[in-house]
């Protein structure tokens, strides 16, 4: 186990992907200068939020127990008390405890890095192919610009949650999923689900999140 600090937020993050961030409360503040200035690796564990909101103390009454580390790539300040920052998911983990009373303005947690198991390998690489089939049609369909999909069957399966618009559960379900072979195996369902909404019902995704994740 490792204790890392804590950024809940009201959004999921998966290896691979990118997390813009505007910062301007107090702790997280404190939590971003201890990132940059004390910490040889500065990573920090970002978490959806099952119960609560971001802004405020005391606003988050729930977690949801599996997250992933960020790394920071840049941070600039804004010279109004607020700070854009960039970071990459790179490692899920596992919310083992959230802990009180450490001395800190944020919350931390003693976290469980969880390692990418595949699966069998030539189930994944065939529920892989179906995916981007799949997920082709479905671009078709609602008349969006189809990405150039990535060839690896973990960062592909990362990637659907945010390609389809998903909600916050299932990107979670997907963050979350045992191992490659089950996730794409969900994210296959998903995505035909979605189809079957698109094309009975005219249900379009919804409109990309806001650039910057305010805290």
């Amino acid at each position: 186990m490792a204790r890392v600090p804590l950024f809940p937020l009201g959004t999921v993050l998966v290896p691979g992907a990118t997390l813009p961030l505007q910062v301007f409360e107090p702790r997280y503040i404190v939590l971003l200068s201890d990132l940059l200035n004390a910490m040889d690796v500065p990573e920090f564990g970002v978490v959806a939020i099952r119960q609560g909101h971001e802004v405020g103390a005391g606003s988050v009454h729930d977690l949801h127990e599996v997250g992933c580390l960020a790394l920071v790539d840049q941070a600039a300040s804004l010279g109004d008390g607020r700070y854009l920052v960039v970071s990459t998911g790179v490692r899920r983990f596992h919310l083992d405890t959230l802990e009180a009373g450490t001395g800190t303005a944020y919350a931390t947690g003693e976290v469980t890095v969880l390692e990418e198991r595949t699966g069998d390998e030539r189930q994944v690489a065939d529920l892989a192919e179906r995916l981007r089939r799949v997920l082709h049609t479905y671009a078709t369909t609602v008349g969006a610009k189809e990405p150039q999909w990535p060839g690896d069957p973990v960062a592909l399966s990362y990637e659907v949650g945010g390609a389809v618009g998903l909600d916050l559960g299932d990107r979670q379900r997907l963050l979350a999923a045992a191992d490659t072979e089950t996730r794409l195996r969900l994210a296959l369902h998903l995505v035909r689900r979605e189809l079957g909404l698109a094309s009975t019902m005219g249900l379009v995704p919804p409109p990309p999140e806001r650039p910057y994740n305010l805290n």
